[in-house]
């Protein structure tokens, strides 16, 4: 029989979501529970013959091991949770990467959801989590109140924050130098000569983006330039609203001659609003974008550590597990600033 056929006839009649347990491997290798058991657990007492009998029925029957037991007998899934804002967002793919990495050194299961940027999802996803009981979770803030997390701190779920901080409550949090990182890429900017300087950033609210708004206004400030309100644009990072910021800001007698812009997103709108232009106009960024280097001119940003922030956050959440922190702390992890060319152009008018 061909094999696509054999496996077809297997299938017929399969009643999916029932599946075989160590009761039907015991009777289909002809011995007790307890041998089927010491078999799964790798314990000893059990002759060659035998095991070779019930691993046999084991893979015959499809059966694997039902934790559930072992979590009741031990107290620990030996799994933690992941809440991202967007999981499509390419930001969240080296920090979602490193955390999976590590759980996988402490021979940890990571389990992720996307909050949508939705305080409510946020919650409500953070605590399906906790239901599953997981050891522990990273935390990708969408909200501004996490008191709702305090029982589940209180039970002995580890939490991390990473990104943002948590809001009124006291946790570990690791973060990246969004002011200093802002202040040095607008800083960048004056030097080559720029004085009115946009500034297109994501939704007020977000911590990310209010302390990316501050650095502008600290870098500015500093160099003794008064900011004018049109020249700053806070709001959702859809391209139709990031174009029409653009557009506004490089319109007019006075418009300006650099940009500096929040995040990916917002930059890679920003981009093709310039790519149209009749006049150069200098860019720099905050997080690198893919192709960033390839661009003419490439461009210049303010680069985050991704991958760092992931692994940082979670190296801390295990060591809480493993009981060798005792007080939450805020991490600060610095951002670099990489010259390619958009940064550097100078003022056109």
């Amino acid at each position: 029989m061909p094999e696509t056929t054999r496996r077809a006839a297997q299938l017929t009649g399969t009643r999916y979501g029932n599946r075989p347990t160590m009761k039907d491997v015991a009777a289909r290798a002809g011995v007790g529970l307890k041998t089927v058991s010491r078999v799964v657990n790798g314990e000893p007492g059990v002759t060659p013959d035998t095991e070779r009998r019930v691993q046999e029925a084991i893979d015959a029957l499809g059966f694997r091991r039902n934790d559930s037991a072992r979590v009741l007998r031990k107290g620990r899934t030996a799994s933690i949770g992941l809440v991202l804002e967007d999981l499509a967002d390419p930001f969240y793919g080296p920090l979602s990467r490193a955390v999976e990495e590590v759980a996988r050194s402490h021979g940890a299961l990571l389990i992720n959801g996307s909050s949508a940027e939705d305080p409510d999802r946020e919650q409500e996803l953070a605590l399906a989590l906790c239901a599953r009981r997981v050891d522990g979770l990273v935390v990708i803030p969408a909200g501004d109140d996490h008191r709702y997390l305090e029982p589940e701190i209180r039970a002995g779920v580890a939490t991390v924050f990473v990104d943002r901080p948590a809001g009124k409550i006291d946790a570990d949090v690791v973060l990246s130098d969004n002011h200093g990182g802002a202040r040095d890429g607008v800083a960048h900017l004056i030097a080559h000569g720029h004085r009115r300087i946009g500034f297109i950033g994501d939704m007020p609210r977000i911590h990310t983006a209010a302390e990316r708004l501050r650095g502008y206004r600290a870098a500015m400030e500093d160099a003794g330039i008064t900011v004018e309100e049109r020249w700053m644009s806070l709001g959702a990072t859809d391209p139709e609203r990031v174009r029409r910021a653009a557009e506004e800001m490089l319109s007019g007698p006075s418009p300006v001659t650099a940009i500096f812009t929040g995040n990916n997103r917002v930059t890679v709108t920003v981009i093709r609003v310039l790519a149209g232009h009749s006049r150069p106009v200098a860019l720099v960024a905050f997080d690198d974008i893919e192709l960033a280097d390839l661009l003419q001119p490439a461009v210049t940003v303010v680069a985050q550590d991704a991958a760092a922030l992931g692994r940082t956050a979670a190296e801390r959440l295990f060591r809480q597990l493993d009981g060798s922190l005792v007080a939450p702390e805020r991490i600060e992890l610095p951002t670099r600033l990489i010259t390619r060319g958009s940064g550097e152009l100078p003022p056109a008018c």
